[in-house]
């Protein structure tokens, strides 16, 4: 994984900007203290691994998930790897999906910063099954990322 000062893409450095600074937006974050790439594809998606000095109660360490998508974060468990954090982040986001589409409370469920309607549910789900087909169902040995 490459730090923030490693990555030479300038897409994917924004995006590691764009996931740096979601962190640092909440209340439980006290500061970044580090920003690794997991994966990321310039202009569509980047997968990072932030550690950041916690609040009470907060984590050390998150995923974030940034791009032409819902950004946002995700528990982080030592054995994952960024695919594992990208599948998460899927299962999560079709959640949202299916409750917007049909019209149903999202309140309860992963934020995303687009109003709960069947067309915006249709366009994440798209997103969705996109990534599932090219990123998180296939081996980690058979992609080349942007960094």
């Amino acid at each position: 994984m490459k730090t923030v000062a490693e990555i030479e893409n300038p897409e994917v450095q924004e995006f590691a900007q764009r996931a740096i600074a979601f962190v640092r937006g909440f209340r439980w974050c006290r500061d970044v203290t580090a920003c690794t790439l997991g994966f990321a594809v310039a202009g569509v998606l980047g997968i990072f691994r932030v550690d950041l000095v916690p609040g009470a109660g907060a984590d050390p360490t998150v995923w974030v998930i940034v791009g032409d998508l819902p950004l946002a974060y995700l528990a982080f468990e030592p054995d994952d790897s960024w695919q594992d954090a990208l599948r998460g982040y899927v299962m999560e986001m079709r959640l949202w999906a299916e409750a917007a589409a049909t019209g149903g409370d999202v309140s309860g469920l992963i934020p995303v910063n687009a109003p709960p309607t069947a067309e915006y549910a249709a366009m994440l789900s798209g997103r969705l099954d996109f990534l599932e087909r090219n990123l998180v169902d296939v081996e980690p040995e058979s992609l080349a990322g942007d960094a």
